[in-house]
């Protein structure tokens, strides 16, 4: 099986610690990730990273500067001790046809809704997406659709080429129907739920769980 998920659009790397975790990739591999930007009233903010073609890593903690945002943060940062990677996310040519067939095909990948945030430039970027929590493992992606927003692969960012994405759960078979009903793929194995990723940086090959 192919190490890299087809349709990938990005990885998400979430951390309690956003300041602390950006100084850690960027000691580990030797490039530093770029500001993203503020997802307002949600309370987080993220930066990120290339990782090849149009796909790239998300790196997602508490925004300090929304330390008053009411209700719970995405991706679940307020219960995280440590840094990990939650969940991922893929870009169908047709998100709601992709959403309709699969829920003909038995899995519902959750409504669509809007969001947005603005670059550090000031440009606004707006994008539709699936529930990411529709399945609890994290394990299968979220739908994305930028629209008509620079997909944020295409702003210049530092680029640490993906080499290989994996992941385990307790019970695969029971998570590969999902994945085949969305269009995409992603090697599994039996273990704790868990993902997995590897990127090739100026020290070479790097991991991060």
């Amino acid at each position: 099986m192919n190490t890299i998920p087809t349709l990938l659009d990005h990885l998400v790397l979430a951390t309690p610690d956003l300041a602390a975790t950006v100084t850690e990739f960027t000691r580990r591999t030797g490039v530093a990730p770029a500001p993203g930007g503020a997802h307002v009233d949600l309370g987080t903010r993220n930066y990120l990273v290339g990782l090849g073609g149009t796909a790239y890593l998300e790196i997602i903690g508490p925004d300090p500067e929304q330390a008053g945002t009411d209700g719970p943060r995405p991706f679940g940062a307020d219960g995280l001790d440590t840094a990990r990677t939650l969940t991922w996310a893929i870009s169908p040519p047709d998100l709601d046809a992709t959403v309709a067939a699969a829920r003909a095909q038995g899995y519902d990948p959750g409504d669509v809704r809007a969001m947005s945030r603005r670059r550090p430039d000031g440009t606004l970027l707006e994008w539709r997406l699936t529930d990411g929590s529709a399945h609890p493992s994290g394990l299968v992606p979220f739908l994305i659709d930028w629209g008509t927003s620079l997909h944020p692969s295409a702003s210049g960012l530092p680029v640490t080429p993906l080499l290989a994405v994996s992941a385990t759960a307790p019970a695969p078979a029971e998570i590969r129907p999902a994945l085949t009903a969305l269009g995409t793929q992603l090697a599994l194995s039996a273990g704790p739920v868990g993902m997995t990723f590897t990127v090739q940086t100026p020290r070479g090959a790097v991991t991060f769980h």
